[in-house]
């Protein structure tokens, strides 16, 4: 998307400034030639614009009609009406209509859609971004204490109800509660604050925070997919496939839109073509 909105963006600036000669009479007259413009403008309308055909043509086939819908046809009639002025232009000359090309509308309104399509994307990365650093923090392994004594096994192990161990530098492996001994722990991940936490016996802990200079024991409470850090990376990756109330009402609003959109055009179509000029 970044290329796209780039080298579309560097066609549609030239074209706009060809389009509009009587803003900019500076423009060398190569630049507003129609076949130039014509040669510019394909490329953006039939490469970049050719996801909003995609787009518009799955929409059909499912008997709807969507934003795809409306930049396809918008544009097509633009770049087609064009095509039409710089082909046949004594045609037109014979109406008593100057031809004129609206390459630069074409153009403009899908580097534009592909821009902000951009920023979505962007968004959307650094959420995954986030995702992905805070699977990262998970601790890997947990120090079971057991009747055999303290062994090392990996945190999926771990089972509600272990005794574990927790010695100062290391990750709390899961949710739980301190037992015996007292430390200092960085919760800054989970709260936000930066001093670190005294914690002591009865204190609740939560997974994934440093231990920094106690020891202590701990009794799992939730472990797996129920701690506090895995229902955080859980809830970000819902907030990410989930759309807002103002996004899903922009649906709707446009499965209604753009219907009465093109139904107007057909009919200001229709009633020029038998009552106008």
């Amino acid at each position: 998307l970044k290329s796209s909105v780039i080298w579309g963006g560097v066609l549609a600036l030239v074209i706009f400034l060809g389009s509009m000669k009587h803003w900019f009479p500076w423009v060398p007259a190569f630049l507003q030639n129609f076949y130039f413009l014509w040669a510019l403008a394909t490329p953006v309308q039939l490469i970049l614009g050719l996801r909003f055909y995609r787009g518009a043509w799955s929409a059909l086939r499912h008997g709807t009609a969507n934003m795809n819908t409306l930049v396809a046809v918008g544009t097509s009639a633009a770049y087609l009406f064009s095509v039409a002025a710089t082909v046949f232009p004594g045609f037109f000359r014979r109406a008593g209509i100057e031809p004129t090309v609206y390459f630069d509308t074409s153009a403009v309104i899908i580097v534009l859609i592909l821009f902000g399509r951009m920023l979505e994307a962007r968004a959307k990365g650094r959420t995954s971004d986030a995702i992905r650093k805070l699977m990262g923090l998970r601790p890997r392994t947990a120090r079971v204490l057991d009747a055999a004594g303290e062994r090392e096994v990996p945190v999926e192990e771990v089972r509600v109800g272990d005794v574990l161990v927790v010695r100062p530098g290391e990750q709390i492996p899961v949710d739980g509660t301190v037992l015996e001994g007292r430390s200092s722990i960085d919760e800054s991940m989970i709260t936000g604050e930066s001093l670190p936490a005294e914690q002591g016996p009865g204190d609740s802990v939560v997974g994934a925070p440093l231990n920094k200079w106690g020891s202590f024991r701990l009794r799992a409470g939730s472990v797996g997919e129920d701690t506090a850090l895995a229902k955080i990376i859980r809830l970000v990756q819902e907030a990410q496939g989930t759309k807002a109330p103002i996004q899903r009402l922009a649906d709707v609003i446009a499965g209604y839109f753009v219907p009465v959109v093109i139904a107007v055009a057909v009919l200001t179509f229709a009633g020029w073509a038998l009552f106008g000029p």
